[in-house]
């Protein structure tokens, strides 16, 4: 499955997991968040096993955009995705409720799963975790 990192909180673990790697698998453990804008491309909803879908929790349309436009502004969409994270507190809600209870795996469906946003999400909800 998708990376996990683990912390001393709850079950703390946040896993991420590309939607097209989840279709016909069992759902993964603990609760699971889509945390696209967009519903991912040719997926049936009734086809996705998911908690919640958090629209909210995603880039803005316009970030997203204008990093799709040119993938190679990675480390500022990073600086402006996680100033919108902090803008936006009652976004991550959920998913840091779902956090001191046990693990969480967040979905997306972007193809690299290195440079993408559900990366700095969980790295934001871990470092962000104790304050």
């Amino acid at each position: 499955m998708g990376r996990q990192h683990g912390s001393d909180r709850g079950g703390g673990d946040v896993r991420l997991v590309r939607v097209r790697d989840t279709l016909g698998q069992d759902p993964p453990p603990g609760r699971v968040f889509l945390v696209d804008r967009l519903w991912p491309r040719g997926v049936r909803k009734t086809s996705l096993h998911y908690d919640a879908w958090l629209q909210d929790a995603a880039p803005s349309t316009e970030l997203r955009r204008w990093f799709h436009a040119d993938p190679d502004r990675w480390e500022e969409f990073v600086r402006h995705y996680r100033a919108e994270l902090s803008d936006n507190p009652e976004a991550l809600r959920p998913i840091r409720e779902a956090l001191a209870e046990g693990p969480v795996t967040l979905l997306y469906g972007a193809r690299d799963t290195e440079r993408n946003h559900a990366v700095v999400l969980r790295d934001f909800l871990l470092e962000t975790e104790a304050v």
